[in-house]
């Protein structure tokens, strides 16, 4: 094969849409918005390898836009967040335990904003997809509130809406970019165990 081909081969694919995930049975999904997904994927995915991660997905939530580009997104002006879905075994690892982690490893108050990125795209988000995350999200939103960020979070809890996966090369950007961007403000942060 050619350069050319190569070349335009790698190139028309880096925008095609990603394989779907695999849902084993018993699994549930997760779908969170912490700034710039890139980090957000490569964290959860260190921090619950082996520990009731299943898969995991970068992506856009949370807007009006139909199939929107990562350019369109960036622009602001559709109204999705750059998001993470995880398949997880609740057997392994609780929502709970997820949401927790989230708390820690990126700043909640600030909103539209995650360090030098700045827009509506970047902010803080729960998307729940049942009666139950709903209720533990509030919860573990409230305590994270009180007893972690002194009443600074500015975190979205809201309905999961249509989902759309992020292009190819986005996912799993950190793996395959060692050097790409990382957030600044993505790092865990040791607090205490919340309130029970």
């Amino acid at each position: 094969m050619s350069f050319l081909s190569r070349f335009f081969r790698n190139f028309s694919t880096m925008n095609a849409p990603a394989a779907p995930m695999d849902m084993p049975a018993g699994s549930q999904i997760a779908t969170v918005a912490a700034g710039c997904f890139w980090g957000v994927e490569h964290m959860y995915r260190k921090a619950f390898a082996n520990k009731g991660l299943l898969d995991a997905r970068v992506g856009y939530i949370g807007g009006d836009t139909e199939n929107p580009s990562y350019r369109a997104v960036c622009s602001g002006r559709s109204g999705h967040a750059e998001a993470l879905q995880v398949v997880y075994d609740p057997e392994k690892v609780s929502y709970r335990t997820l949401l927790e982690f989230l708390y820690q490893m990126h700043d909640p108050t600030t909103a539209n904003r995650q360090g030098p990125d700045v827009g509506s795209q970047y902010r803080s988000a729960i998307f729940f997809h049942n009666e139950e995350q709903e209720k533990v999200a509030k919860d573990v939103t409230d305590k994270v509130n009180k007893e972690w960020w002194k009443g600074k979070v500015t975190t979205e809890v809201l309905p999961a809406g249509k989902w759309y996966d992020a292009e190819t090369y986005h996912q799993l950007y950190l793996d395959n970019n060692p050097g790409g961007y990382e957030c600044p403000s993505h790092f865990l942060r040791k607090f205490p165990p919340l309130s029970k």
